[in-house]
């Protein structure tokens, strides 16, 4: 389940809910100039951000996160996971991106928290993930939005089961060190989480189900 989709003819769709600091914000969009896009108009990475990427391949979204680090002297880093071997690509990134190798939907919290510094989580949330497109448009569409769920329950943890996760945000408390309380997830408090999806019915109850407060839509 890698970044990219097989089929170029897939439409994907996208859902852009605007910042509510100090809750932690959601976005869902498609492709990787939308991110250009996305960040350009919001800022999401930061100099000195820690920065997930879900399904990281081909390493497109690596280089965006990592121009927008600052230099090097600011800090931060990228840790971008796949299914396949991704090598960093040598445009656009440096020593502060890593790749791991591994099945983000068997992967442990616990072991996703590990990878980032001094394991106090990530402020900045990215999911390419894909499936491996078939032409059959409902189930693609119902596999895209379960590595979406997928990136929600990394993202928030358990909370993403119990209660709608925008409320899951605003109930984090942290005890001022960066790391968070009474939930197990891996986005820090006031992060971004960005999933792409898609384009179908699911979209539309996967933004009810997170509780969007306010959304964009955007088609290719």
């Amino acid at each position: 389940m890698s970044g990219t989709p097989d089929s170029s003819t897939e439409k994907l769709s996208a859902l852009v809910m605007l910042p509510a600091p100090p809750s932690r914000s959601l976005s869902l969009f498609f492709s990787f100039p939308f991110l250009l896009q996305i960040q350009k108009q919001y800022k999401i990475i930061t100099p000195g951000s820690s920065v997930l990427d879900l399904g990281c391949a081909p390493g497109a979204w690596l280089q965006v996160a990592c121009q927008n680090l600052g230099p090097l002297g600011k800090g931060g880093i990228i840790v971008g996971i796949d299914i396949k071997k991704v090598k960093v690509p040598s445009m656009h990134c440096d020593a502060r991106v890593k790749t791991v190798c591994a099945d983000v939907m068997n992967l442990p919290r616990e072991l996703v928290r590990a990878l980032s510094p001094q394991q106090k989580g990530f402020s900045v949330i990215l999911s390419d993930m894909c499936p491996l497109v078939s032409g059959i448009t409902s189930r693609d569409a119902a596999l895209s939005a379960e590595l979406g769920m997928r990136a929600v329950d990394l993202a928030v943890g358990k909370a993403a089961h119990d209660r709608t996760v925008n409320n899951a945000f605003e109930e984090v408390q942290s005890d001022g060190s960066g790391s968070s309380l009474g939930i197990d997830g891996v986005l820090q408090p006031g992060g971004h989480l960005i999933i792409k999806l898609l384009e179908s019915e699911d979209v539309k109850e996967f933004s009810q189900i997170c509780n969007f407060q306010k959304g964009i839509m955007v088609e290719a």
